[in-house]
């Protein structure tokens, strides 16, 4: 297992479908099926090294199964925050200790520069997730905001990562 930056020499392709294959599987049920069977492939992992974040890999034999990415904080009221945005793994991939072993590049990264609070969003009913990410320490908030995905109002819980 190696866990490196993504680059601009990496395959986007199989990036995106990471994003992908791990939407369809995380978020059946909770986002309507029809919107998720509906994305045009060209909108998943629209953000890969944009807007600040950095992003970073892990492969296996050089085949890449899980990326996430993160940032000093996107929300002026948390700004002092270092933020994970996202985790996402091939779902063939998923309980096998990879989300900690990227959870964990995040937080060192976000540590060495010097955010000792750190934040992420997720879907109030992305139970799934919501457990991985209490289970590493983090504490949910209280904090929520609505959004309308697919039609479907859904709501994001924040949680909070004290090092």
């Amino acid at each position: 297992m190696d866990i490196r930056h993504i680059t601009e020499n990496d395959d986007y392709s199989a990036i995106r479908s990471i994003y992908e294959q791990s939407w369809k599987y995380a978020y059946k049920g909770i986002i309507p099926q029809d919107y998720l069977d509906n994305i045009p492939k060209t909108k998943w992992g629209g953000n890969i090294l944009k807007n600040g974040r950095t992003e970073i890999g892990a492969f296996i034999d050089g085949k890449i199964v899980g990326t996430a990415s993160f940032c000093p904080s996107r929300w002026e009221k948390f700004n002092s925050c270092g933020e994970v945005v996202t985790i996402y793994l091939l779902p063939e991939y998923m309980g096998k200790g990879i989300g900690t072993m990227l959870m964990n590049a995040c937080v060192q990264e976000l540590q060495l520069l010097g955010f000792t609070t750190i934040i992420l969003w997720v879907l109030e009913d992305n139970y799934r997730a919501r457990h991985f990410y209490e289970k590493y320490g983090y504490i949910c908030t209280g904090d929520y905001m609505d959004d309308v995905i697919g039609g479907k109002e859904l709501r994001e819980v924040m949680y909070i990562l004290r090092k």
